[in-house]
């Protein structure tokens, strides 16, 4: 991906996040989530640590406004670090959270356009994969998949089925690397 791609279908552009965003981004948080901020606090509290990649957080910008320093920001996927822990020690490694696009901006291929783009962006800083929480149905057509059988574990919410904690194996994926399975450890960040 370059600093600018185009996104599905002509609708505009993915690029990576800019603080001209941020406000733009937590409106979209706030409405895509329906949650009074929790999400969007989130995302302002993952900036703030650590476990920030900016070159890892994307915003879909619309078609009538890329031309703008920020534009019109139609969706918004970050990936973070994460802490895998295991026989071999702990390790950093790569966690998709959050994903969203704005309710009446969805169905148009935004979602999956950043999705691959940053999936692009972290195979090539060389992470060995990404891990997520989320519907298998959606993620899996991106190459998640369960990430049991990988000796990776995620805490999951009561709701959430077992499968539902995902992994994307990258080009730098290592099955031998025994510091790749384990535990993931969600910074105190996450809330």
């Amino acid at each position: 991906m370059t600093a600018a791609t185009p996104a599905a279908g002509g609708t505009g552009l993915i690029r990576p996040e800019r603080p001209a965003d941020f406000a733009a981004v937590r409106a979209l948080l706030t409405a895509a989530f329906d949650d009074g901020g929790e999400v969007a606090d989130g995302v302002e509290r993952i900036r703030a640590s650590w476990i920030y990649r900016p070159e890892l957080s994307l915003v879909a910008i619309d078609a009538e406004t890329a031309e703008r320093t920020s534009g019109s920001v139609a969706g918004f996927v970050m990936v973070t670090g994460c802490t895998v822990t295991g026989p071999a020690g702990s390790r950093t490694v790569a966690m998709l959270t959050p994903l969203a696009v704005a309710p009446d901006r969805q169905r148009r291929g935004r979602g999956a356009t950043l999705v691959r783009s940053v999936l692009e962006l972290a195979d090539r800083a060389g992470e060995p994969y990404v891990v997520l929480e989320g519907s298998p149905h959606y993620y899996g057509r991106f190459g998640f998949e369960d990430a049991r059988p990988h000796g990776i574990r995620l805490t999951l919410p009561d709701w959430a089925p077992p499968e539902a904690g995902q992994v994307r194996l990258l080009s730098s994926y290592d099955a031998g690397d025994r510091s790749l399975r384990g535990a993931i450890g969600y910074p105190a960040v996450y809330g």
